[in-house]
């Protein structure tokens, strides 16, 4: 039974290849990296999170409507495949202080702004963490009316139905439900980013995949301790 829904708007997925390498010693030891054709992937999601609610209460103001950046890497455990997530900024500092107390994910507080400005679509993020290196993206950019091919590795990077997390020594699985992406091709330019500077990867210096989402009602199950 879930016990959260959201809807989603206005999601913007940018992707980069990496080598395996430089990003294995990021993520627990218990997941195995999840590689397309030899090689991971680092994935940057933009979106707006609407109507966020627990199951059977109603959207809690400040925690309901937010926007997003997170940063995530394919992961597998007992051939099962999923996400893990480096980083989640939102600029809904309560959604921050419940989502990340125990340490159940990374969430940061960021100032944000989205705006769509006769089909332009702006996103700009900055982290207002005192103890953390800041963290910043900026985008501008056209949705193409034509949608996108679904390639086997389009399908590969999107469509996704769970997320790890490492709580303490535990390591718990989220399930989650929603319908097949419908993906449209987009056209624009990164204007900053500066984004899991630790992993060493380069952003600027290679063009990434780029994929959008109208929309989507996401539903989110309780977490699961793996063993």
């Amino acid at each position: 039974m879930w016990v959260m829904k959201q809807t989603l708007h206005d999601l913007l997925f940018l992707h980069w290849s990496v080598d395996p390498a430089e990003i294995r010693n990021y993520i627990p030891e218990e997941l195995e990296l999840d590689l397309y054709d030899n090689r991971a992937w680092l994935g940057i999601i933009l979106f707006k999170a609407r109507r966020t609610r627990a199951r059977f209460l109603p959207p809690i103001p400040g925690t309901a409507n937010f926007l997003e950046v997170n940063v995530r890497t394919y992961v597998k455990y007992k051939k099962k495949s999923g996400v893990y997530f480096f980083s989640l900024d939102t600029n809904s500092k309560l959604a921050v202080e419940i989502a990340s107390s125990a340490g159940f994910l990374p969430y940061r507080k960021a100032r944000m702004a989205a705006d769509n400005n006769k089909g332009t679509i702006k996103f700009h993020s900055r982290t207002i963490e005192a103890a953390l290196p800041i963290e910043s993206i900026a985008v501008r950019y056209k949705v193409k009316e034509e949608e996108a091919v679904s390639t086997n590795l389009e399908k590969w990077l999107t469509e996704r139905y769970c997320l790890w997390t490492k709580a303490g020594k535990r390591l718990l699985r989220v399930d989650i439900e929603h319908e097949p992406w419908h993906l449209k091709y987009v056209t624009g330019e990164i204007q900053e980013i500066k984004m899991a500077q630790y992993l060493g990867k380069d952003f600027e210096s290679e063009s990434p995949m780029a994929h959008y989402a109208e929309m989507i009602e996401v539903k989110l199950f309780p977490p699961t301790v793996e063993r």
